[in-house]
């Protein structure tokens, strides 16, 4: 959403989506889209190789 802040706050795991800020789970009612990006965070947490950048793709 704001790669710029995010490389000077430097947390150790970030998932970017391409959705405007205030937005970050896409179409209020998608639940499907919703479903997939919280499950993508999800999978996130267990990595080790910190600190990483994953960005998801944009809407088709």
């Amino acid at each position: 959403m704001l790669p710029e802040i995010t490389a000077k706050v430097g947390p150790p795991r970030v998932l970017e989506v391409p959705y405007r800020l205030g937005y970050p789970l896409g179409a209020a009612g998608d639940a499907v889209l919703q479903t997939a990006i919280l499950r993508r965070l999800l999978a996130t947490c267990g990595r080790t190789d910190v600190p990483f950048i994953e960005r998801l793709p944009g809407p088709t």
